[in-house]
């Protein structure tokens, strides 16, 4: 359905934009209305055109036709310093910041009305002003080094505030944050609305778009799909707009059958790459044909966890026990060769050899056997058979086995990795983050190949930061806080209030 816009006063009014980038037209005559004193939502798949509108918006891209008004007067918007000039500020996906300036130098960065020679007393000052009116709570003399990801975007938020931004731009806010740092945004943005600033929340999260936003336009292909009221609408609704069909549910599945474990992992110990303790004494057990899911506020020991087990990170004591054999001193390969498969936090810098094509990236792992190579030299006709199958078999889009992996989007990107994992057969796939930065077709297409792997009786450890997901997949969940295991509860026992009270350490909320 359609739903009627609130009267409000129409700040932003983007008419019939067109964007082509050579032969391919990104957007098709698309429209966006934002109102005043509002958080309005701008959602769609991966590639559907979210950014590349809100990109010429703030004047990063030239439109090659349409119209842009802002408060009734038409504006011509040729660069960011345009966009700022006219009250437009935008928060990055990828932080814009100097990790060794202070919160406070790197908020005046470029802004040069405060002439050559800058008041380090004065800088601070007015960010600590710009902090208690919209309740950001940050310091404004700490290196932005030192501080979390969620802080860092408090940075790039005060940023904007500083330039005097009327309209704030949110790119994908939460995609590198923890639910805690999901909620501490969610009540700043709220805050900026109430102060009378307009925010445009991109994302293609449905249930951050209930939880902050007014108004809901969604793009589909680079086309309006639709435009929403979003106390009026539903999860569903929404869905069907994105994709263009309804959803499947995640399937109810049979209880596990014991069939003995795929993983055993006893009094593990780690440190980081800081040389901090990570790990202290986890205990856990891997069955056939189960997922586990291990939950946690980031930074708490599932990366390091996880690349014990594949052979990535050195334990300092400890044993992880896979088909009978001790492995936490081998390397990675001979790990691979044991059966087990990895899907990894960061799909680009760890899964992936972006310059490299579709059909050179399934084969990575592999690529000093045969049939892909013999005798030290590649097989290009093998590893491009193998490539079209794999392409097809796991719906690459294109399924173009010669195609760039750096050209194909976020989620296409992930279905290259779980081909090259999955096709292996693996008998435990340990997965970081599988659905982190995917739209919800993507999403649902990992949730099913992940399924797939449980039906068949290959052992799953799932770690991820999305409650959503650990819960709709998992048999059993555990906990970790501050590189211990808390709790292990069956998934039908884990509320939502139960996980976040043992991912905050509060162990007595595993008894309750």
């Amino acid at each position: 359905m359609t739903s009627t816009v609130a009267p409000h006063v129409e700040l932003v009014e983007m008419r019939g934009i067109v964007k082509r980038f050579g032969d391919f037209t990104a957007l098709h005559g698309v429209d966006l209305v934002v109102a005043e004193h509002e958080i309005h939502a701008l959602l769609g798949e991966n590639g559907a055109g979210k950014s590349t509108l809100m990109n010429i918006l703030y004047g990063l891209y030239r439109p090659d036709g349409g119209t842009i008004r802002l408060a009734g007067q038409d504006a011509a918007i040729h660069s960011p310093r345009d966009a700022i000039a006219r009250g437009i500020g935008m928060i990055h996906q990828h932080f814009m910041l100097i990790p060794p300036l202070t919160v406070a130098e790197n908020v005046v960065l470029g802004d040069e009305r405060s002439g050559p020679v800058l008041s380090r007393h004065a800088l601070a000052a007015r960010v600590r002003e710009l902090e208690e009116r919209f309740h950001i709570g940050v310091d404004p003399d700490a290196k932005v080094e030192d501080l979390p990801l969620g802080l860092q975007q408090r940075v790039e938020i005060l940023k904007v505030l500083y330039r005097g931004s009327e309209l704030l731009i949110f790119d994908e806010p939460t995609a590198v944050l923890t639910p805690q740092e999901v909620d501490e945004l969610f009540t700043i943005v709220r805050t900026l609305r109430d102060e009378g600033k307009v925010v445009i929340f991109i994302t293609h999260k449905l249930r951050e778009v209930f939880a902050v936003t007014d108004r809901i336009t969604v793009l589909r292909a680079g086309r309006n799909a639709g435009e929403l009221v979003t106390k009026a609408t539903s999860p569903s609704e929404i869905a069907r707009l994105m994709v263009g069909r309804e959803l499947r549910q995640v399937q109810a599945r049979t209880p596990v059958t014991a069939s003995g474990a795929v993983l055993e992992i006893r009094g593990l110990e780690a440190r980081s790459d800081r040389g901090a303790t990570a790990l202290q004494g986890i205990d856990l057990t891997v069955n056939a044909g189960e997922i586990l899911g291990v939950a946690g506020v980031g930074g708490n020991g599932q990366s390091e966890l996880a690349e014990c087990v594949l052979g990535l990170r050195e334990p300092t004591a400890g044993s992880i026990v896979i088909g009978g054999a001790d492995i936490a001193h081998d390397d990675p390969k001979r790990t691979r060769e044991r059966g087990v498969a990895y899907v990894p936090e960061d799909r680009r810098t760890e899964g992936l050899v972006l310059a490299f094509t579709v059909a050179d990236n399934f084969i990575l792992g592999k690529q000093d056997r045969p049939p892909f190579s013999t005798r030290g030299v590649l097989d290009d006709d093998a590893i491009r058979t193998n490539g079209d199958r794999l392409a097809k078999e796991f719906d690459v889009r294109p399924p173009n086995a010669r195609a760039i992996v750096a050209n194909l989007s976020g989620g296409n990107q992930q279905k290259v990795v779980l081909g090259r994992e999955l096709s292996e057969r693996p008998t435990l796939i340990v997965v970081s983050q599988p659905t982190r930065g995917l739209d919800i077709g993507s999403t649902e297409y990992v949730w099913e190949r992940l399924l797939e792997q449980r039906a068949r009786g290959c052992g799953v450890l799932l770690v991820s930061s999305e409650l959503d997901e650990i819960r709709a997949l998992s048999d059993r969940i555990a906990v970790m806080f501050e590189g211990r295991l808390v709790a292990t509860l069956a998934a039908a026992d884990a509320t939502e209030e139960r996980l976040g009270l043992l991912m905050a350490g509060h162990a007595e909320a595993a008894l309750a």
